[in-house]
C-alpha cells in the first residue's frame, strides 16, 4: 500500500472519520498501519480490539484520553521515515 494512502487515513484519523480510516489501514500489513489501526478502534469505543492492534504494533496502548496525541505521534513518525528515505 502506499504511503499516501496512510497518510490519508491519518487525515482521515485526525477529522474523526474512523470508518473511512479503517476500510484504508485494514488492507495494510506494516507496522504503521497496525498502529493507525488501534487508534481506529480506539476512536470507535472498542478498547479491546485497540489493544490487541497496538500489541501488533509493538506500542503500549494509552487509552482513549491520549488518541489526539497519538495521532499527533503517528503522523510525526510517518512524515520522519519519509523526510529518512
Amino acid at each position: 500500500m502506499a504511503d499516501r494512502d496512510l497518510r490519508r487515513a491519518l487525515d482521515l484519523l485526525a477529522a474523526g472519520d474512523w470508518q473511512a480510516a479503517h476500510l484504508i489501514v485494514q488492507e495494510d500489513g506494516s507496522t504503521l498501519a497496525a498502529w493507525l489501526h488501534g487508534i481506529v478502534h480506539t476512536l470507535e469505543g472498542d478498547l479491546d480490539n485497540a489493544r490487541y492492534w497496538y500489541g501488533k504494533a509493538g506500542r503500549a496502548f494509552r487509552g482513549r484520553e491520549a488518541v489526539h496525541e497519538e495521532i499527533a505521534a503517528a503522523r510525526r513518525e510517518a512524515f520522519d521515515s519519509d523526510a529518512a528515505s
